[in-house]
């Protein structure tokens, strides 16, 4: 009793509901290290100038589960899509004409929600597990800040389902680059996952 008393005490003392020690234990579970493609197009020249571009690359994630916290990073290519042509912004036999270009985007300190529902797209089928961070992003073009300034409000969703727990991924910015990225959800797949010290993840890949 005395030891159930103390518990109930410290879970006072640090201000913890039994709603947030549930969300705090369910934290605790959560892969740390998560790495995967994304590849998605932003939409046309009429909302992003260039556009449609396709964008492809590869993205890194860092959970620190007992801050709540994450550090995301992602390194992407971008080119105009072959409905360029049809605009007559493209040359199909000259791929100068594409208007190539890469980014760097970085996220560290971004707030670990379970809460993903709120900040989510939906998919179809429905995805049921996940969690989202949110913070603000730093993006880069060509190697240098990006001209259409920096930071930009950022959310990044992990989000999965019976089958396999965390299988896309997501991210999200708002002003000012979704002035050149779009505002519409960036899609992307979960390759691997591992837990603390790296050990190996069932979470992220199909077991059968």
């Amino acid at each position: 009793m005395r030891w159930a008393a103390c518990g109930v005490a410290v879970l006072g003392a640090f201000g913890l509901t039994e709603a947030a020690a549930s969300d705090w234990a369910a934290r605790d579970t959560l892969p740390v290290h998560y790495s995967g493609l994304l590849n998605d197009h932003t939409p046309s020249a009429a909302v992003v100038k260039g556009g449609p571009y396709e964008m492809r690359g590869k993205w890194t994630l860092e959970l620190d589960e007992r801050r709540g916290t994450g550090k995301f990073t992602a390194e992407m290519d971008m080119s105009t899509s072959d409905y360029g042509i049809v605009q007559t912004t493209v040359n199909k036999d000259d791929p100068t004409t594409r208007g190539a270009h890469t980014h760097h985007i970085s996220m560290t300190d971004a707030v670990l929600t379970l809460d993903w529902p709120a900040r989510c797209p939906t998919f179809a089928p429905a995805t049921t597990e996940g969690f989202a961070i949110t913070g603000t992003a730093f993006v880069t073009g060509n190697g240098s800040p990006a001209p259409f300034g920096n930071p930009t409000p950022f959310t990044v969703c992990v989000l999965g389902g019976a089958s396999v727990k965390y299988s896309n991924m997501t991210m999200t910015f708002k002003t000012p680059a979704s002035n050149h990225f779009g505002t519409q959800p960036i899609h992307g797949v979960v390759v691997w996952c591992a837990g603390r010290f790296l050990r190996p993840s069932h979470d992220c890949s199909l077991e059968e």
